[in-house]
């Protein structure tokens, strides 16, 4: 179909926009530097364009480019005289932030300045992340993230997502459909009450949802008006933020039970209403008690991912691959021992043991036999299986009762160690001395690593 120019009057000044760029009611500005494309479904219901031109071009992050607009592209959109006469392109506008970044001495600002740039100029934030990469993604999530959500309600300037509170309960699917971008493929949710392992952040917990969906477009080249973060407050039990006048949440205990239940099953069925089945919803940094009840309850009905426990899971697995090729055999004739038994440990273990299934067509309770677990109270065993949370269950082997890291590794003797508990300094040197002692390969891999 070829396109129709039109000129449409908005605001005071005309703007041309494509029509096969055009979005449907309430899906915000379309022009030419956008790259969404209505369907032709869309293209014959009624619709309506918010004229992106002049000032408001300049504030839109979707489509400012600052002074790399070309002399044309200031005539057309009515830029002359807002803008400096200067026009520089995006390579050096790239480098004067990479340079005017560098000066900050704590992350924390560095955080702050690209979360200003992401809010400024949408473009010229990913052509930054994905050409500093290594330097800047420590910076917009992991570790940095972390702080900036402790201090979330301080710095606070600006809503990058959508923030759904108990306040909503009966009417989420209003809430949704005011956000304004209509084809969302990539929701990332949290209810903050386990963000990295800083704990219950409440409200606080939207730098997670943010940060994640940044390298979502980053890394994986979805569209920015693709990805849709959200917050579900349900109240927190950090007395820090309750007592906080800064904090930005309910200044309610959490809900649970029937309550929580309720409003999750509400949020999901009105995602679905409004975006379809195809909608990816990750679940982002809940507590363990409601990561797995999740991905049990709604697995079925949508299209869900835990990136604690299947993401995670995914990697490490093609990590053991990977290694088969330097220490030999397959991954049923290895044993694994886990430091930890939370959301990530358990969900490795659980696709090992899936992925040897598979292999050996051996049913996956024989397979589970082969991964170990220990936690806060030691090894997992049998005789504790009755005051084992659900998720942990499945690794309660028959053993006798081991209290330590290091006991557990002489008493199982695993080839692999695997190590995802948030308590450092717990691979001692008499712990990579046990297992370097029965596994020759590994006593050479590590001797080379150290």
């Amino acid at each position: 179909m070829e396109s129709t120019m039109k000129e449409i009057r908005g605001g005071g000044a005309p703007c041309v926009l494509d029509m096969d760029d055009a979005a449907t009611v309430g899906g915000g500005v379309e022009d030419t530097y956008g790259e969404d494309r209505a369907t032709e479904e869309q293209l014959v219901t009624p619709w309506t364009v918010s004229v992106a031109s002049g000032y408001n071009l300049l504030r839109d992050p979707r489509y400012n480019k600052g002074l790399a607009f070309t002399e044309k592209e200031r005539e057309t959109h009515y830029l002359r005289g807002l803008l400096p006469p200067t026009v520089i392109s995006q390579e050096l506008q790239e480098r004067k932030i990479m340079h005017n970044i560098r000066q900050y001495q704590l992350p924390l600002q560095r955080y702050m300045a690209m979360m200003d740039l992401q809010e400024g100029n949408e473009r010229l934030f990913y052509k930054l992340l994905i050409d500093n990469v290594e330097e800047l993604l420590p910076i917009v999530y992991t570790p940095t993230v972390g702080e900036a959500c402790q201090k979330y309600g301080s710095i606070f300037s600006r809503p990058q997502g959508l923030y759904i509170s108990l306040k909503e309960k009966g009417k989420i699917l209003e809430v949704l459909k005011n956000w304004p971008e209509r084809s969302i493929q990539v929701i990332v949710v949290t209810d903050g009450e386990r963000i990295l392992g800083l704990g219950d952040l409440g409200c606080q917990g939207m730098g997670i949802p943010v940060g994640k969906l940044s390298l979502y477009t980053a890394l994986g080249g979805v569209r920015p008006s693709a990805c849709l973060p959200i917050t579900l407050d349900v109240g927190t039990n950090n007395e820090e933020l309750l007592n906080d006048e800064f904090y930005i949440g309910l200044r309610q205990r959490r809900a649970i039970g029937q309550e929580y239940a309720d409003f999750l099953h509400e949020f999901m069925a009105a995602v679905k209403q409004n975006y379809g089945e195809k909608v990816l919803i990750q679940f982002e940094d809940f507590a363990n008690h409601n990561a797995f009840d999740l991905l049990a309850r709604y697995g079925t009905t949508h299209l869900v991912f835990n990136d604690d426990i299947q993401g995670t899971a995914s990697v490490v697995l093609a990590g053991l691959v990977a290694a088969l090729k330097l220490v030999g055999g397959t991954l049923a004739e290895h044993t694994y021992l886990f430091l930890g038994a939370g959301e990530a440990g358990t969900g490795i273990a659980e696709l090992i043991a899936l992925e040897m299934s598979r292999q050996t067509k051996t049913p996956i309770d024989e397979c589970r036999k082969k991964i170990w677990l220990v936690d806060s109270k030691g090894l997992i065993v049998s005789a504790r299986k009755e005051s084992l949370q659900h998720f942990k269950k499945p690794w309660a082997h028959e053993h006798e009762h081991v209290g330590n890291l290091l006991d557990a590794v002489n008493a199982i003797k695993p080839t692999v160690l695997i190590g995802t508990s948030g308590k450092g300094q717990t691979f001692t040197q008499e712990v990579v001395e046990a297992i370097s002692s029965f596994n020759e390969v590994i006593s050479t891999v590590l001797t080379c690593y150290f």
